[in-house]
């Protein structure tokens, strides 16, 4: 089946690992921060690879534009929650940048209501990107203390420029967040004409008025009636003459 191609199933697989990712965040054991980072790494190479791979092969469909964006959220989402119980990651930035991932999720969602598929932007592309490379640098933070180099220069120059790259992920994150809004802002501004249309197709019975509605007379049954009306007086009129 053409929806379930190598790029597909490459997205698929980043969603597998995300949850291999959480599990080894989540157990206490000596090398959690080492596996975590491997599996993130991995997940976050096989975005760039689905992509590459549909649109060489010519791969794209709308399967793929709904869960590349969609893995993308999962195992961002995942290891900014999991950075936050390590305390590598502020929480304010997590809530925000999480809260802009459902904005835009749920933008989709309508988006799809109306038949309507909502590719990925360059501009998410660059806020992925940012917030891969902060994510790392936390996660290597975190293998270098498992493997006791938590006094190393690394580990002492990337602790420095950690809260930069989150500032400068939380920015466009925010920005490519807006844009996508303005951008696909006629989502919302369809549906006005939509409920004019139904507001008028509706009658509203005036108060105390019957359950059932009386038709209202035709111009054709209005003439007849008016005709048999003239007959009836004309037919009086000439008894009482004879009379």
């Amino acid at each position: 089946m053409r929806n379930l191609n190598l790029a597909n199933q490459l997205t698929l697989a980043r969603l597998v690992m995300c949850a291999l990712f959480v599990a080894s965040m989540s157990l206490p054991w000596a090398y959690s921060g080492v596996t975590a980072l491997a599996l993130f790494v991995l997940a976050s190479l096989t975005d760039w690879l689905d992509g590459e791979i549909a649109r060489r092969y010519n791969l794209v469909t709308d399967l793929g534009k709904l869960l590349d964006p969609l893995a993308d959220k999962v195992l961002i989402s995942a290891a900014l929650i999991a950075l936050i119980e390590r305390s590598m990651a502020p929480m304010w930035m997590v809530v925000a940048i999480i809260t802009r991932e459902f904005l835009v999720t749920g933008l989709r969602t309508v988006a799809a209501n109306k038949q309507i598929i909502l590719p990925a932007e360059r501009a998410g592309k660059y806020k992925t990107v940012a917030q891969i490379v902060a994510i790392c640098a936390s996660l290597t933070v975190l293998a270098l203390r498992d493997l006791h180099l938590a006094e190393s220069a690394l580990a002492q120059g990337l602790a420095w420029i950690i809260p930069a790259l989150y500032w400068v992920a939380l920015l466009i994150t925010v920005v490519s967040g807006g844009l996508y809004f303005y951008k696909n802002r006629g989502l919302f501004d369809a549906d006005a004409p939509e409920a004019e249309t139904s507001a008028a197709q509706q009658v509203t019975p005036d108060v105390g008025a019957s359950p059932i509605a009386t038709p209202a007379p035709v111009p054709a049954q209005r003439k007849a009636a008016a005709s048999a009306s003239a007959h009836k007086v004309a037919g009086k009129a000439g008894l009482s003459t004879s009379a």
